[in-house]
């Protein structure tokens, strides 16, 4: 794994500032569409076997899981308690800064499926946390990211910003290859003809 095919202030931005900072507010809403969140549920329900124990990255006050997907665990990682707390599919939670500390403090092999909903480009170090999730996750277990076009951009990742929605499945696939992930595939679940374009980027640990 190497971060030096990646141009010099790849992962800089526009907003340095502490990220602890500018997540204490609680915001307590959606960020992509009802359409788009309709998509990315039903792609759960197909991705994701019952009874499994879910990583939820990145999380907030809702999930996007299928309410009639019963799993063993979810378990929530994001920057607010309060939205965490918020959420009712989570069984348990953290609060982490992953661009400070990606280390995850799950053990090997633990999870079954692992997800990353519409915050990939906000990671300084996308490298170490994919390779920290496919740590947790059991081997053939899937890891889905998904993205759209919404974003705090002053937050999001010079490289992420210098990219289209295709360039951003290829840097997602670029991630998880590094990782070691394999059966990587990028899956179009709203193609923003009519609300939110969402892209589904999926790959077996």
């Amino acid at each position: 794994m190497t971060a030096d095919e990646f141009p010099p202030g790849a992962f800089a931005r526009a907003d340095e500032s502490n990220d602890a900072e500018f997540y204490v507010p609680a915001r307590l809403v959606t960020h992509i569409d009802d359409q788009a969140i309709a998509a990315l549920r039903h792609f759960y329900g197909t991705a994701i076997t019952p009874g499994s124990k879910v990583l939820d990255l990145m999380s907030s006050w809702v999930s996007h899981l299928p309410d009639d997907l019963a799993l063993a665990a979810v378990i929530g990682h994001g920057m607010n308690q309060t939205e965490l707390s918020a959420n009712p599919r989570l069984t348990q939670s953290f609060v982490q800064d992953l661009n400070h500390n990606p280390a995850l403090p799950l053990d090997e092999d633990s999870c079954d499926a692992a997800l990353c909903c519409v915050s990939v480009q906000y990671l300084q170090q996308p490298l170490a946390v994919f390779v920290e999730v496919r740590r947790v996750l059991k081997p053939d277990a899937p890891f889905v990211v998904s993205y759209s076009n919404r974003c705090f951009p002053t937050k999001a990742v010079a490289i992420w910003r210098s990219l289209d929605q295709r360039g951003h499945a290829s840097l997602i696939h670029r991630y998880m290859s590094l990782a070691g992930f394999s059966g990587i595939e990028a899956h179009v679940l709203a193609n923003g003809m009519h609300g939110d374009p969402l892209v589904a980027v999926v790959g077996m640990a």
